[in-house]
This record gives C-alpha cells, sequence and structure tokens, in this order.
C-alpha cells in the first residue's frame, strides 16, 4: 500500500483501531486519532510520534453526540489539511438477544454502526474526489454475511454500501473497502460484556489483530470492494452463503 498524507482513524484508542494506527504510521502516514478516551489517545499518540516520527493529532470525540460528530466532519471535509484514508472502525457489541436489550442501546448501536460512518464518508468523499484519491475503510464484520441479531443487520448494510460506493467511486479515485473480520483477539467481547474465555468460539477460530490489518491493508491497495481476511473465514463465508438460513443462524449465535 502506498505511503499516504494523512490516515484518520475513529475507535482509535484500543483494538483494531489502535493497530490501523501502528500499522499506517509504519508506512509513513500522519494520523488523526478519534476516540472517547482523552487518557488512551494521548498516550498511543505520544507511543507513535516516538516509535515512527509521524505527526498525530488527537481528536476527543463520543461519535454519538452530534456536535463532537460534526468536529470530526469538520476535519475531514478541510481541504487545507485533507485525509487521504478514512478508517470508520469505531463501534460496540450488544448481547443476541434483542428482545431483551434497552432499546435505546438497540438505537445507539444501530446508529455508531450506521449513521456515524454513512456520515464520516460522505464528508469526506467531497474532497477526496476533488483531489482525485482517497481510500475509506469501513470495518464491518463476517456477522453481515449471517443472520446475527442486529449487529449482523448493521454490518450487513456496511458491506452493501461499501460494495456500492465503491463501484461508483473507485473510477473516480476514490476507493472504498469494507473489512469483515471473524473472532479478533481484541477488548471487543469484554466491552460487549461477555468475560474472557466463555465465547464458546473454538480457538482456531480467532484471528490476531495484527494480521488482520495487514491483510485488509493490502486488499484496500488492491481496491477491493470487500475483504475477508483469512483463508478459513473466506471458506466460512462462501459455506454460509450455501447454507439453509436456519443452520446459518443457529451457527452464528455461537459467540459475541
Amino acid at each position: 500500500m502506498c505511503v499516504v498524507a494523512i490516515a484518520l482513524i475513529t475507535g482509535a484508542s484500543s483494538g483494531l483501531g489502535a493497530e490501523y494506527a501502528r500499522q499506517l504510521a509504519l508506512r509513513g502516514a500522519d494520523l488523526v486519532l478519534v476516540a472517547r478516551d482523552r487518557d488512551a489517545l494521548e498516550e498511543h499518540a505520544r507511543t507513535l510520534r516516538r516509535r515512527y516520527g509521524v505527526a498525530v493529532e488527537v481528536l476527543v470525540a463520543d461519535l454519538l453526540k452530534p456536535r463532537k460528530r460534526a468536529q470530526v466532519e469538520e476535519r475531514l471535509a478541510n481541504r487545507e489539511h485533507p485525509v487521504d484514508i478514512l478508517v470508520n472502525n469505531a463501534g460496540f457489541g450488544l448481547p443476541l438477544a434483542f428482545e431483551r436489550n434497552d432499546i435505546d442501546d438497540e438505537v445507539a448501536h444501530l446508529d455508531l454502526h450506521v449513521e456515524v460512518p454513512m456520515r464520516l464518508t460522505h464528508a469526506a468523499l467531497g474532497p477526496m474526489l476533488a483531489r482525485g484519491h482517497g481510500r475509506v475503510i469501513n470495518v464491518a464484520s463476517v456477522a453481515g454475511f449471517t443472520p446475527r441479531s442486529t449487529y449482523g443487520a448493521c454490518k450487513g448494510w456496511l458491506i452493501s454500501f461499501s460494495q456500492w460506493a465503491n463501484g461508483v467511486y473507485a473510477s473516480r479515485g476514490v476507493t472504498v473497502t469494507a473489512v469483515c473480520p471473524g473472532f479478533t483477539h481484541t477488548n471487543f467481547h469484554e466491552r460487549a460484556g461477555l468475560p474472557p474465555g466463555q465465547e464458546g468460539v473454538p480457538a482456531w477460530m480467532w484471528l490476531d489483530a495484527r494480521t488482520v490489518v495487514s491483510q485488509s491493508l493490502r486488499d484496500v491497495a488492491r481496491r477491493k470492494a470487500v475483504s475477508v481476511p483469512s483463508l478459513k473465514y473466506r471458506v466460512l463465508v462462501a459455506l454460509a452463503r450455501l447454507a439453509p438460513p436456519a443452520l446459518v443462524a443457529r451457527a452464528a449465535a455461537r459467540g459475541r
């Protein structure tokens, strides 16, 4: 993947977001890190500046709050200091039992996984198209290919949107890629309220964040609309498309 000027990453304080920051900094990109936790962001920024010698901006924002989200949109729309790569990574999980979940939590979950990346992508597209180059990376999930409560539905929307946008904008120099990892070792499952070791997922199904990010960046460089890191998950996705929906739904109920 070619060196870029500036990459803006949401959910950048931990997990896949932090790993995208590390790997893009290694490639020479300056960074704009977005998350809610100022202390974690500042610590990560200091490490990246020291280790890779890149410039790092810190933008503290809860993307579910319109005024804070607007600050991120304004940064993306800034044509004097343009963003070359947008990584829509912020997200959280909920228990799969929709009927027992708080509906306000479900609405916030929908907003963060659908409305927020849509708004940020829209803000980034104008300047990217004007310059004739740019990359949008939407972190989705293999859950988007399976019936899996509202999480799968949100990620399915993100995959479909990315496929459409890549088809429309790639010829104008801007690619959009949905990255669809499987179960990955981050703090995502812990934040969803599931204690470590109780996910009910076999060890062989787990991926490493470093591998997910490196393989996805390779696919982004190849201008792919969808990236499914690891051969085993590409095989599982292919099988899921052939299996009866009820069987897929039962299999997808394992883990978070």
